[in-house]
């Protein structure tokens, strides 16, 4: 699926990788243009000066590819012009190359080539300065110099800003991602294991009982159906993320999907472990209505995993489920008087995908998960769940 803002991030990413080049071309034919004067055109008929404005210029067309070197080009070609004796306007691609190298390059390499123009600038007034207007003639081209590296280095900083931002972004774009597939990985642990154990349990009675009562064996094959198709429900609304019904346009027919399960559903519940083989006794304690819809689903998957997990390493157990419930806190805790000491009750004590994905629920709501052996047998799962500053449906 597409998400919405796919076409202007993908846009922004094409301007990010268009080549810089054409822009600088046009910048330095610009500069070229406009320093271009009638004093400094082949005087006496000589190409040098022009030679010496194409030298100065004409690096800048690669001045965001090689920052450093541009500079040095066009400071040599300063170099060489100071030599000759030969004032240029083109002398203003320094500025341009010293910024690009504070825009472009860390610190220490633009306050190295800041502090070589600094030298070119004492070597020019004092060649070029008019009389007695030496030191302000530093003092205005030193300034210049300091405005273009200012330029620079404000420009890398905001570009670095804009480049961290762009870097938070992508980050909490993949966080949420991560998140996002946990929460359907715990959905989709929680819905199959429940239901195939279940079902499983159903099928188990209804093969047992088909010869000596065929009409319970097919009542038995109904809420097996009846489970699957619940199954399949709740496996669309988990992966669903375009409507309400979780229904494409090519299934017309299938029914809408049921709100999601919470306090509400405790009850049904019950009566489907029960139907399993699963004696489960069910007590709440509080109004359901104080408690916020996706706490309401933490508390009904906590119910149905720790139910399932009975169901599925203590057959012959009884199991009850308590749940209290106040504004600030809602306390659920699932138990069994199921034989302590086997084998397979033993290995729920690791941690497996169902009490990883517990803790991963209980978390965040910032409650508190214990699960492990109760006092005097059987299994406990108990869990406290913070509601402060959750919004009640």
């Amino acid at each position: 699926m597409r998400r919405r803002d796919d076409r202007p991030a993908a846009g922004l990413m094409g301007l990010a990788r268009w080549s810089p080049l054409p822009v600088d071309a046009l910048l330095a034919a610009v500069i070229f243009l406009v320093t271009l004067g009638p004093g400094q055109v082949l005087p006496r008929g000589e190409p040098g000066p022009l030679l010496l404005q194409v030298a100065l210029t004409m690096p800048l067309v690669w001045r965001r590819r090689a920052p450093l070197t541009v500079f040095c080009v066009v400071g040599a070609a300063a170099a060489v012009q100071w030599a000759a004796d030969v004032q240029l306007p083109a002398d203003a691609a320094l500025l341009v190359a010293l910024y690009t190298v504070g825009a472009h390059r860390p610190l220490r390499p633009a306050l190295a080539a800041a502090l070589a123009l600094e030298a070119g600038v004492v070597l020019a007034a004092a060649r070029w300065a008019p009389p007695g207007q030496f030191p302000f003639s530093v003092a205005a081209l030193t300034a210049m110099a300091a405005a273009a590296l200012t330029t620079g280095l404000w420009t890398r900083a905001r570009l670095a800003h804009v480049a961290s931002l762009e870097h938070d972004r992508e980050q909490r774009a993949r966080l949420a991602v991560a998140e996002e597939r946990a929460r359907m990985t715990r959905d989709m642990h929680d819905i199959v294991t429940h239901n195939l154990s279940v079902m499983v349990a159903l099928a188990d009675s209804a093969a047992h009982v088909r010869h000596r009562a065929p009409e319970r064996a097919a009542d038995v094959m109904e809420q097996v159906a009846d489970i699957g198709r619940r199954a399949l429900e709740d496996m669309r609304r988990s992966l669903n993320a375009e409507g309400p019904s979780g229904l494409s346009a090519d299934e017309p027919g299938d029914a809408p999907l049921h709100p999601a399960p919470g306090i509400a559903q405790l009850g049904p519940l019950a009566d489907r472990m029960r139907a399993a083989g699963l004696p489960t006794r069910l007590r709440v304690a509080g109004d359901p209505e104080l408690v916020p819809a996706a706490a309401q689903l933490t508390i009904y998957r906590l119910a149905q995993e720790a139910l399932t997990n009975t169901l599925r390493h203590a057959p012959g157990a009884r199991a009850e489920v308590r749940v209290h419930l106040t504004p600030r806190r809602a306390e659920v805790e699932v138990t069994d008087d199921g034989r302590p000491g086997r084998p397979d009750r033993t290995a729920k004590a690791s941690p497996g995908r169902g009490l990883t994905g517990m803790r991963e629920r209980v978390a965040v709501h910032d409650g508190t998960l214990d699960a492990g052996p109760a006092r005097g047998g059987g299994w406990r799962v108990a869990a406290s769940l913070n509601l402060d500053g959750e919004e009640t449906p």
